[in-house]
């Protein structure tokens, strides 16, 4: 179950670093990149503690999927809000 939350936790890790990188913020995108480097270390040690057991891979995806659609719901609503606060100014 762990690598469930690992899961979603990357995608959220890996969304703020695709928004630093983009944005040209290199002290924050670089220590991302440090985090995410600690999470896939987690997560290869896990599968190769297991490697026969694809319902971990499984887990580990299904948690991928539900981050990026967290932050993907996130960032599009943070984004209408703005559009709102601009239109109201």
């Amino acid at each position: 179950m762990m690598l469930f939350f690992m899961g979603i936790l990357e995608m959220i890790i890996i969304s703020m670093w695709t928004r630093f990188v983009s944005e040209s913020k290199i002290m924050a995108s670089g220590l991302t990149t440090i985090v995410n480097i600690f999470i896939w270390y987690y997560v290869l040690q896990s599968v190769l503690d297991d490697i026969e057991n694809v319902n971990l891979v499984a887990l580990y995806a299904l948690g991928c999927a539900v981050g990026t659609m967290i932050t993907t719901a996130y960032f599009r609503r943070h984004e209408i809000d703005s559009k709102r606060l601009s239109h109201e100014s």
